[in-house]
């Protein structure tokens, strides 16, 4: 059997914390999937489309990752795509308490799914989707923090914004 881990998150934009936690976590599962999740009550920066487009740039190089997005109950969509597993990082405590209560209500809903949190690399431990976006919106670099296909994304976004 194989075991199957689906990462879900926004990835608005995917950045190298993300991509540590993927490339750690498709070492201990034989396919690890992201999944774009489609959040109706957010303003994304990129598209679904986009942000499935720069994951699947971003992860070209391992071929036990695919790129998806989804809508409605994490578990209905793990359910379906075959995993046992969900994916989910931690970069501090604050992290902790929101993640637990997804993963108590996720066991609840469907029993069958563990959830599993990595602990990003400490390089990554304080970069989040939110304060790249800010960084690069007030015409910081970003380098180092996204992938470079992400960094052009950004740049391309902002190209006509004039930092205060």
């Amino acid at each position: 059997m194989k075991r199957v881990a689906v990462y879900p998150g926004t990835f608005d934009p995917v950045t190298n914390g993300h991509l540590d936690l993927c490339e750690r976590g498709r070492r201990h599962f034989d396919r690890v999937i992201l999944s774009v999740l489609r959040h109706d009550q957010k303003q994304p920066m990129f598209t679904i489309p986009e942000r499935v487009e720069l994951l699947r740039e971003a992860t070209s190089q391992w071929d036990n990752v695919a790129v998806d997005s989804f809508d409605g109950l994490l578990v209905d969509y793990a359910r379906d795509a075959g995993a046992t597993i969900i994916l989910r990082g931690i970069r501090a405590v604050t992290d902790l308490e929101y993640e637990m209560q997804m993963a108590m209500m996720n066991r609840r809903l469907a029993d069958t799914l563990e959830t599993v949190f990595l602990v990003p690399s400490e390089a990554y431990s304080y970069v989040s989707s939110r304060l790249v976006r800010e960084v690069a919106s007030l015409g910081g670099s970003v380098d180092g923090l996204v992938p470079e296909v992400v960094a052009a994304a950004l740049a391309e976004k902002f190209k006509d914004r004039k930092p205060s």
